[in-house]
């Protein structure tokens, strides 16, 4: 009989159907769900909801209701009665209705949930089972409205009892599963990696060297100019970051970086990276862009991108997201310099969210696709978050091209975007370490130096004879 702590698990049958499982996996990383409490069971109360799930880890609730819904809510924090309101920015609500499940994540500064001896509550707003009742009941959705009609929202969760669970409130099940992180048994079997990776001191100087030498395609340009496209949040500022400290020989923080609702980046800035403290400038700028949102009117316009191709925005330009870039018309009257225009774009992706990449953001990266293709640039995805994408690269980082999960997102990042797998580069940036590490330093060097050879490729092409 199948045990996990003191729980049999014979006796529970999962309501879930497989190809919702496999959806909500998709969402959560590479997990494998354990069943732990069934509502037609254990009973719709909260002592046997809290004697099955408390100090269980990450867990994630899944309920139905009388019109087919599927619907519920994720939290990486333990149930444990301690009274208090919980902080968990992985926190979020979700709906199965349609072929890609709805992710509402917490909104930014707001708690996810309180952590009390009742049914489960998120937000002091979405409440299953409650009162020990087969039903769940949204306690913020008149104070959602009226904040909506000013603009604003003062509720963790944005979202309406219609779209959520239809305005079925009957409950039909309820149950909580265990969310647990999956190891690849490729791992231990020591598969052969399906990209080669030299992960020695000797590589990291090899590469360090290559990109110290390296001289664009054409006398008229000095330095390759590298544009970071991508969502809030997904590590653009910190990949420079990150290829600072590199040569720098320490861990450094000159661009803004952090987890926001909003960008963190407001301006456009063009970033040389010094070869030491002391060093010369190295052949390459990272232009940082505004980070890309969803609704329109927010976070990077299309149009800033294409004014920025063609290299008609200058440094510190602070970007407004209701008003493209309008160049002055003397600087309009003449075209940019090769020197002034974009080389290569880098599409920043963080690998634990593109399976929850909406419609809307999809829309967007391919207008800017559509016209970064027109103009002839060549595009990569720089594929960040790696290490928090699946334990076994975690665990160690040379892990990233053996693990089959990671591979998986390689493919999907490389069909949502219209990329070749072949473009799509690994990397692990600098966010809570204080010392350089060997193995990461590889991954960003090796993406960077791909980047030159790419800029290079456009430059042979555009160049005058």
């Amino acid at each position: 009989m199948k045990k996990r702590g003191n729980l049999s698990m014979d006796s529970l049958t999962s309501n879930l159907p497989e190809d919702k499982k496999k959806q909500l996996c998709a969402l959560l990383g590479n997990v494998e769900l354990t069943l732990l409490y069934k509502a037609s069971v254990h009973g719709y109360n909260a002592s046997a909801f809290h004697q099955r799930c408390d100090r269980q880890g990450p867990t994630l609730l899944v309920a139905y209701n009388l019109s087919g819904y599927i619907f519920g809510a994720y939290t990486s924090v333990d149930y444990a009665q301690t009274g208090r309101d919980i902080t968990d920015d992985e926190a979020f609500l979700f709906n199965c209705e349609a072929k890609i499940p709805v992710c509402i994540k917490v909104n930014s500064g707001h708690n996810a949930r309180r952590d009390d001896s009742g049914m489960p509550t998120f937000g002091q707003q979405l409440y299953f089972c409650y009162k020990n009742q087969p039903v769940v009941v949204n306690q913020g959705h008149n104070a959602f409205n009226a904040y909506k009609a000013y603009g604003m929202t003062n509720n963790p969760f944005n979202f309406t009892p219609a779209t959520l669970y239809g305005n079925d409130a009957q409950l039909t099940e309820c149950e909580v599963y265990k969310v647990e992180q999956k190891k690849d048994p490729q791992i231990s079997a020591k598969m052969k990696p399906w990209r080669n990776v030299q992960w020695t001191e000797k590589q990291r100087e090899g590469l360090m060297k290559m990109i110290r030498n390296h001289k664009p395609m054409t006398a008229s340009v000095s330095r390759v100019r590298i544009l970071m496209i991508g969502p809030v949040g997904a590590g653009k500022s910190s990949f420079f970051n990150s290829i600072n400290s590199v040569f720098m020989g320490r861990i450094t923080s000159k661009a803004m970086s952090g987890s926001a609702g909003t960008s963190l980046t407001t301006q456009f800035r063009t970033y040389p990276v010094k070869d030491g403290r002391e060093g010369k400038p190295l052949p390459f700028v990272l232009c940082d862009t505004m980070g890309l949102e969803e609704q329109s009117g927010a976070g990077l316009d299309i149009d800033d991108v294409s004014s920025i191709l063609q290299g008609h925005v200058p440094d510190r330009y602070k970007f407004n997201p209701t008003t493209p870039f309008q160049p002055d018309e003397q600087k309009a009257s003449r075209p940019a310099s090769l020197q002034e225009k974009i080389h290569c774009v880098m599409y920043v992706i963080d690998a634990t969210k593109i399976s929850l990449m909406s419609s809307k953001l999809e829309e967007k990266l391919a207008a800017i696709r559509k016209k970064v293709n027109s103009l002839g640039i060549p595009q990569m995805v720089l594929m960040t978050k790696v290490d928090e994408a699946c334990l076994d690269v975690e665990e160690d980082l040379q892990n990233v091209y053996i693990t089959s999960y990671i591979k998986t997102k390689f493919q999907e990042v490389s069909s949502r975007l219209g990329v070749p797998v072949s473009c799509v580069l690994p990397v692990k940036n600098y966010s809570q370490e204080l010392e350089l590490e060997l193995n990461c330093d590889v991954l960003l060097l090796t993406a960077l130096q791909q980047m030159l050879n790419f800029a290079d490729d456009y430059l042979d092409d555009v160049a005058p004879v």
